[in-house]
């Protein structure tokens, strides 16, 4: 019998990989399937070679397993980094997007993350930076809205005058 082989497999299982990285069901599969090898006799690196990932890895999955068992496989928790703003802070931050800046002192007609990082500053003496301060917006379900420049709102005459190319002619119907 003649042995199967997969088309393009490297790519195909980069692909395979990044699914059983999707949900935490199959990573937990993932993790078994590591754990079951290694209980049969293959070694950690034979292991992490064959499913696509680290040594150290798969050798982690294997002491996780022997202290606390099956449960030891799943998903943990992943907390990150805590919130420099308390919740009531974060409250009033979100109360305070709903007014202009100029409320507060502040220059500007619209918050930007420039403008809120300032003002956390001012008000709570937390530094955040501007892309954390852009998180909050989308945190708190604000979305960006640009300043349109004031050409847009200027004279039709002026701005035909500003203009570089002469308005087109039409031509004449035959």
């Amino acid at each position: 019998m003649r042995a199967l082989t997969i088309a393009d497999s490297a790519d195909i299982a980069l692909g395979l990989q990044d699914e059983i990285r999707r949900s935490e069901e199959s990573r937990y599969d993932h993790r078994l399937h590591g754990v079951l090898l290694v209980a049969q006799g293959v070694t950690c690196p034979q292991v992490a070679r064959l499913l696509g990932d680290a040594r150290r890895t798969v050798e982690y999955w294997v002491h996780r397993f022997e202290a606390r068992g099956l449960a030891g496989l799943r998903e943990g928790e992943r907390p990150g980094r805590p919130s420099r703003l308390s919740d009531p802070q974060l409250k009033l931050v979100s109360a305070a997007l709903r007014l202009p800046p100029q409320h507060f002192g502040l220059e500007g007609h619209l918050w930007d993350g420039k403008l809120l990082s300032a003002h956390v500053a001012q008000e709570f003496g937390v530094r955040l930076g501007v892309r954390q301060c852009q998180r909050l917006f989308r945190q708190f379900g604000f979305r960006l809205r640009k300043p349109r420049p004031l050409i847009a709102h200027a004279d039709p005459v002026q701005q035909a005058a500003v203009k570089k190319t002469a308005p087109a002619r039409r031509r004449p119907k035959c």
